[in-house]
Order: C-alpha cells, then structure tokens, then sequence
C-alpha cells in the first residue's frame, strides 16, 4: 500500500533534526514535500523493505524504520528520484512559446478552464484594438460588422461549419431562448426531453416555454453518468427537441454524441447540443455527427470571455424556423430600419437578436484564433495525458474521485470530493497560487493545453495539504462576491 509524503512530514523531520526520509518503492511524495526538503537540505532515499502504512490510517515517517541513519542502510536505498527517472510526454506543439502568451501562468496555475480561462496577450491586444478603434473613430459600424463575421468565422471552423450556420448572442441563456422560440406550436409533438446533466440555464429555459404548452421531461443522471440507453426510453414520436449537454458540467462526463444523435434522429426530434463545457479541447464535427443546433459560450475553453456565445444552426432547417425571441439583427437587412416588416434572412443570421456584443467579439475571435492555431486535435491529445494523470494522481494520493475514469467518457474537467464547503477550499487553493473551480460536494481540475503535468502534480499536492487541516471561512459578504460563488462566472 502506497503512503503520502507532505509537506508537514518534511517539517516534522527537519524539527526532529533529520536529514534523511526513507520511503517505500510505492510511497507518493507530494511536490510540495520535494521542494521543502530540497530547501532544507533533507533527502529522500527508497528502499524495498519499508513496510506500508495501510490506508485510512496515518503515515508516519518519523516512527519505527520511516527514517534510516546513513550506517545503517542496505545496498537497496537509492535516491528517491533515481526511481523516478522516465521519459515525461511532450506535448505536439510548443509549450514554452504558448506559456508565454498567458502572463498568469507565470505566478498561478488556472486549472478553473472550466469556468473562466485566464488571460492571453492575444485576448488582450484584441480588446484594446477595439478600444483603440472607438477612441479614434468614435463609431466604425463597417468595422464592427466585420468583426462580427470574424468571430463567427472563427467558430465555424471549431465545430466545422459554415459561418452562414453561426448567430451569435450574449450567451447560451440567450441562445437556448431563441431556439425555444423558433419552434412551431402548430404540431402534435409537445415534449422537450431535457438531461440532468444540463447546467441549470438549460433545463430553466425549457421549463420556462412549458406555458406554451410544451411539457419538458428530465433523463437522470446515475452514478454521475447518463445512460445512454435511457435515450430510447425518453425519446420518443412526441418529442419535438431533445436537448443535451456534449460534457456535464459537474464532473466532466462526455455523452458519446456519435451514438446518441442517431438515436434523437429515429423517433423524429431535433438535437440541441450545449457544448459550452468541453468545446476546443475534442473534436466535435456538427457535420459529421449531423447535429441541429449546437451552442456555445467563449469564456471557458476558448480563452475568451463573459458576454458573447455562438449558436450553430443547421442549414437544412433554418428556413422552417421563425424565433419570436428575435431583434433587428435578426432581420435581412438591419439598417434598413423597417419597423413594419418583419422578414428572415436565409441564413442562421434569423436567430441573432439586438446590436451584437462588438467589443467581446474581438476578443472571442482572438481567442478562438489560438484554439484553432493551435489545433483542436492536438488539445485534445495534450489533454487526455493531463486527464489521465491527475486521475491516476489523485487516487495514488488517496483523493475522491467524482469523474469517470475512462478517458473515452471524460473530459479535461476532474471533480475531486472534498468536505465541508467546496468555495472555501477553492479559496484556500487561491492562497496556494492554484486557480481551481468549486461546484457542489466537488473542486474541479480542468487544465487546458498550456498546462503542464508538474502542475498538475502540485495542483494534486495542495488538495492532500489541505484535506489534512480544517478550512477557515475567508468568504467575503459582499453582493458581487455571492453573485461570483453562486454563478461561477459563468455567462449562461
């Protein structure tokens, strides 16, 4: 059985003033208990014959044969990272170059992509542009309305679409009405199967359409999972949308979309996919997986932030729907200024609303730029390695575990259980310099491609140091602080 060496046990060896700490072959010792023996000159050395403290209880290295004095070692004992010693992977694209692009990372590891992605120099530059513009033009509509496409553009190329397919909104609460609405009322089909899974914004606008006779149905979630089997049950002649979620939200399960959709499509409903949780770290092809709407907030994995989402429609059947949640963008010509004609462009362009959201989209584009730069597949294999290890990190360390672990199910996001309230251990992990995001029983790990493994490790690190301590509340009582816990910064 493996034991965890922390920092605290570093500090108990230095005040009982050893220099050595033998461990067992399997014993984990965190980054954190590395470093503070480097500093204090303390070396650890690993031996076969150390007997295992059995889980549950607590290691204890400085009693019995934990610790070894020089005399008495065996030709066994080698240095603690002589056994470490292995070829780390490599990410396929430079890591140093694109750690550069995001200052934070140089004091903090933001594994809260989650939630909120942290600033680059290239989502910077683009806000300022637009600043820059408004400064010295005042008003560039011209402009703007390039920028517009631009980032439709952008995300068009994330999910392989046509921008002609992309409408863009202020974010996925927005997005989710307006597809609401565009559904006809003159038809037999009434239900609205809904997941668990959804974040809350989701399943809140279908309940909200229900007094237009629609009667929304919840698929539940088991064992952190959705079985994709009860789809067959749930779906059926009266369905007229099924929505879904690509990843839930709470711990990073992926729905196998391939398998699902055919499934929606059989009994006659459309497909609504939020892909706000998971969209540019795996491929997601609304052609190839032959999806009806997909929508999608930036602020997460797309580097960007609050205020701006995008709404893909299919352009099969954008002629057959007419939002009534809808606004002079939504129009063929919205300078025309035609109060008493409400007509449709022929393009997804129906389902945008009022004035678009100019200055976010510059830094949506920037954003969306990198991703697709850097390559959507190539995320993906760097991510599945960060998954991979911290799922096997975090149960060497003894950690509970609220996300799947097969990779083909998972995505970046790893739901870690912690006592007590999760905020204020998301807070603790701040005073670490670690960036991390709370959600119920759970503090998620969801690192981007810019993350490295040893990040991973310390992030891993800090969650054993503090399980061992109780938390005290720093939780501030303002209102922007409760509106911040409450929403997670989300722009639903």
């Amino acid at each position: 059985m493996k034991n965890i060496i922390t920092g605290e046990d570093v500090d108990s060896a230095l005040n009982s003033g050893k220099k050595e700490i033998l461990v067992g072959s399997q014993d984990v010792i965190t980054s954190i208990a590395e470093e503070k023996a480097q500093k204090c000159g303390i070396r650890f050395v690993v031996t076969e014959n150390i007997p295992s403290t059995p889980v549950g209880s607590t290691p204890s290295p400085l009693n019995g044969a934990r610790f070894t004095p020089h005399f008495a070692r065996d030709d066994k004992t080698v240095p603690i990272h002589a056994a470490r010693l292995g070829t780390a992977p490599r990410p396929p694209f430079d890591m140093e170059y694109w750690r550069k692009q995001f200052p934070l990372l140089s004091t903090h590891i933001p594994v809260a992509n989650c939630s909120h992605a942290p600033q680059s120099t290239f989502t910077r530059n683009a806000a300022l542009e637009y600043l820059e513009n408004w400064n010295t033009m005042g008003m560039d509509w011209d402009r703007w309305m390039e920028q517009i496409y631009h980032a439709k553009e952008e995300f068009a190329k994330i999910i392989n679409a046509d921008p002609g397919e992309i409408a863009v909104g202020t974010s996925v609460s927005e997005l989710t009405s307006t597809v609401a609405s565009s559904l006809p009322l003159n038809t037999n089909r009434k239900k609205v199967i809904v997941t668990d899974a959804e974040f809350p914004t989701v399943g809140h606008v279908w309940l909200a359409n229900q007094k237009y006779g629609f009667n929304v149905q919840f698929i539940p979630v088991k064992d952190g999972i959705i079985d994709i089997s009860d789809y067959d049950s749930y779906v059926d002649e009266d369905t007229i949308i099924t929505s879904i979620c690509d990843v839930y939200y709470y711990n990073g399960f992926k729905q196998d979309l391939k398998s699902i959709i055919p499934k929606i499509h059989e009994k006659g409903s459309l497909a609504y996919v939020d892909a706000y949780q998971g969209l540019g770290t795996h491929p997601l092809d609304v052609k190839e997986l032959d999806i009806d709407f997909l929508a999608s907030g930036n602020l997460k994995y797309l580097l960007s932030v609050p205020g701006i989402a995008f709404l893909y429609v299919k352009k099969e059947i954008v002629e057959y729907l007419h939002p009534a949640f809808t606004g002079w963008f939504g129009r063929v010509d919205p300078f025309a200024f035609e109060i008493h004609n409400l007509d449709w462009p022929k393009d997804a362009r129906r389902f945008d609303n009022g004035t678009p959201p100019v200055p976010t989209a510059y830094i949506a584009t920037a954003g969306m730029k990198i991703i697709n730069t850097v390559g959507v597949e190539n995320i993906f294999q760097w991510t599945n390695i960060l998954s991979e290890h911290c799922i096997k990190g975090a149960l060497e360390r003894g950690l509970g575990l609220a996300s799947p672990t097969d990779l083909s199910i998972k995505a970046p996001n790893t739901a870690i259980r912690v006592p007590g309230d999760s905020h204020e251990f998301e807070l603790a992990l701040r005073k670490k310099d670690v960036i991390a995001s709370a959600r119920s029983d759970v503090v998620r790990i969801a690192p981007h491609f810019f993350t490295r493994l040893e990040d991973i490790d310390y992030v891993l690190d800090c969650y054993v140091e503090l399980l061992k301590k109780p938390i005290h509340s720093v939780r501030k009582t303002s209102s922007s602080s409760c509106w911040e816990y409450n929403n997670g910064g989300n722009a639903l």
